[in-house]
């Protein structure tokens, strides 16, 4: 028997595995649901929970409402589907239960933020808490765990390790009681 060459090894290899599937042409596409970039091959019921302020139950909530099968996928979604979508979340028409921000603090409505919507009112409202000097408003200035966690063991990321230890310099000599 001759010995094999490393290209007749590999071509032989090559031909032991599977060929690649061939992915349909709306499933290597990115789209894009209120300013988030969502891969075409992600489920819809995965895939809308990478969007800031859709949580799980939301995401459930939109399949059922707007009548779209969870295991599809996204890239398979049609324009009109993926803007139903988008309008339905905006507009907020899902159970009170599942709203983020219930009895605005402004106006004392409900109200479901997502997005940079989300985003800018948690700062305002961790703002505000700062400025009329909460405890929680003193607990973010100062760093510290906010919703009462313990500090002894843990949050420690920031501090320093050894605070009353010195280091001893090379070539220092102690003067012990000489004047």
């Amino acid at each position: 028997m001759a010995q094999e060459t490393r290209q007749e090894k590999k071509e032989r290899v090559s031909n032991l595995v599977a060929p690649p599937k061939i992915q349909n042409k709306e499933e290597g596409k990115i789209i894009r649901i209120m300013s988030k970039d969502i891969e075409g091959n992600m489920n819809v019921y995965p895939g809308l929970t990478r969007i800031k302020g859709i949580s799980w139950g939301i995401s459930n909530a939109v399949c059922r409402i707007l009548k779209i099968e969870k295991n599809r996928k996204i890239g398979s979604l049609t324009e009109g589907e993926i803007k139903k979508i988008s309008e339905f979340i905006k507009e907020m028409k899902f159970p009170v239960f599942l709203v983020n921000r219930r009895f605005d603090f402004e106006d004392g409505t409900n109200k479901h933020l997502s997005g940079s919507d989300l985003e800018l009112r948690k700062d305002f409202d961790i703002k505000r808490l700062k400025k009329i000097k909460s405890y929680k408003g003193l607990r973010h200035q100062l760093g510290l765990p906010v919703r009462g966690q313990r500090t002894q063991s843990h949050f420690r990321v920031k501090r320093m390790k050894g605070v009353g230890i010195k280091k001893k310099v090379k070539g220092e000599v102690k003067n012990e009681g000489k004047k």
